[in-house]
Order: structure tokens, then C-alpha cells, then sequence
């Protein structure tokens, strides 16, 4: 089985780095900075689509994507902490025959050089992300893409993420999701979006998909 694994609140927490980077961009743009805690809605959809309901208008958005880039890149993406038992959850996935990658809202520039720096890049087949554009930033078209290239058949294949952008942007590709509930995302979240497992802790992680794998294509799946 082929395994679509988000990155943010699902293998990693980037709280520390992605929010003082949205913090450092507010600052430059002469906007009002919240505290660290009123912003974590902004971990995991795409800045494009956020950004503009933080700054209430989209006139700055690029403008303020250009600052976070600045201290993100300068960085600031490798001040994340891998979540307790993700490097043995996929290890023991890989080692069962599954084929995973990750399918994340942050652009691939960055996705790649972090999972490099934590060492999960050694479990994983690829890494895919939106381009720095915005191509592919909306999650069902960036799953469109990885289904394409690599020849992915929707029902042979499992998105695992935190937040509800995940399992409906799944859905709308004909795959079922498991949605982990350590992240960003509330177990409430996720059913409501139509996860079909919930997953407290990565430790079961393994086991989860593979009950998942040996019970029928979920019914959900191609919702949306």
C-alpha cells in the first residue's frame, strides 16, 4: 500500500520555528503580532489561503510571504521537534512493504531539506509539496499530482494527517484517511471531515494502518 503522509502535526511539530516565522513577517509588515498560541490555526493550510484572514485583506499576502520565506529559510524551518515514535512508526511501516510518502501543504523546498535534517528521508520513497508559486498549494490538487507521478491507484493507497484539510482533499481522490489526533487537528475535526480511523499516538500508528489495510475500502472515500 502506498502511504500520503502529511508533514506538520503528523511526523513533525513546527510550531517553534513556523510560528516565530509568521510572527517575524507581522513584525516587518507593521502589523499587530499575537501571541505564539493565537496563531496556531496557520499550521497546515496553505499561507495563500490563511494569510488573508490574518491580515484581513489580501492586498499583503506576497508581501508577507516574502518575509516568512526570508526567516524560514534563513533557519528557522529546522527549529521543529519530530514527534516521539514517528522514526520507529516508519520504519516499521517501510519494513512491512508500504511504500510512504509525504504529501504536505509546505512547499517541497522546504519539505525536503527538513526531513533530511531529522533523518526521515531514510523511511521515505518521496517527498512532494506545492512549488514556491502556489502550483499545487490546495491539498486534493497536490494528491492529484502524487497520484499522477507516481502512478498511484486511489484505492491502493492511505492519506495519514492531522487536520480535516487532509482527509477531505483525500476523499476528493478516492482515498480513505486515518487522521492522528498529536497534531493540530481535534479528533472532532477529523471525523466530521470523514477520517475513517483516528490515531492517538504515533507508537500506533503501524498497527492502525495495518487494520485499516485489511478491512474493505472505506466508503467515505471519494467524498467530497
Amino acid at each position: 500500500m502506498d502511504i500520503l503522509l502529511d508533514l506538520d502535526g503528523t511526523l513533525v511539530d513546527p510550531k517553534p520555528g513556523l510560528v516565530g516565522s509568521i510572527q517575524y513577517a507581522l513584525d516587518k509588515l507593521g502589523a499587530p503580532v499575537p501571541p505564539a498560541e493565537e496563531l496556531l490555526w496557520l499550521i497546515g493550510p496553505p499561507f495563500r489561503q490563511s494569510f488573508p484572514k490574518l491580515l484581513g485583506s489580501p492586498d499583503r499576502v506576497e508581501e508577507m510571504i516574502g518575509h516568512y520565506r526570508e526567516r524560514y529559510l534563513g533557519g528557522a524551518m529546522f527549529d521543529a521537534i519530530v514527534y516521539e515514535g514517528v522514526p520507529e512508526a516508519l520504519a516499521a511501516l517501510r519494513t512491512a512493504g508500504h511504500r510512504l510518502i509525504v504529501a504536505t501543504s509546505k512547499p517541497h523546498r522546504y519539505a525536503r531539506p527538513i526531513v533530511e535534517h531529522f533523518g526521515l528521508d531514510a523511511h521515505l520513497h518521496a517527498v512532494h509539496g506545492p512549488e514556491l508559486d502556489g502550483t499545487n498549494d490546495h491539498k486534493a490538487d497536490l494528491i492529484a499530482h502524487i497520484l499522477r507521478e507516481e502512478g498511484i491507484a486511489p484505492e491502493a493507497a492511505l492519506m495519514v494527517g492531522d487536520r480535516h484539510f487532509d482527509v477531505t482533499a483525500a476523499a476528493r481522490n478516492g482515498l480513505s484517511a486515518i487522521g492522528v489526533t498529536w497534531g493540530y487537528g481535534s479528533a472532532e475535526e477529523l471525523t466530521q471531515a470523514g477520517a475513517a480511523v483516528l490515531c492517538e499516538a504515533p507508537t500506533a500508528l503501524a498497527d492502525a494502518v495495518v487494520g485499516f489495510a485489511t478491512r474493505p475500502l472505506s466508503p467515505l472515500a471519494g467524498r467530497g
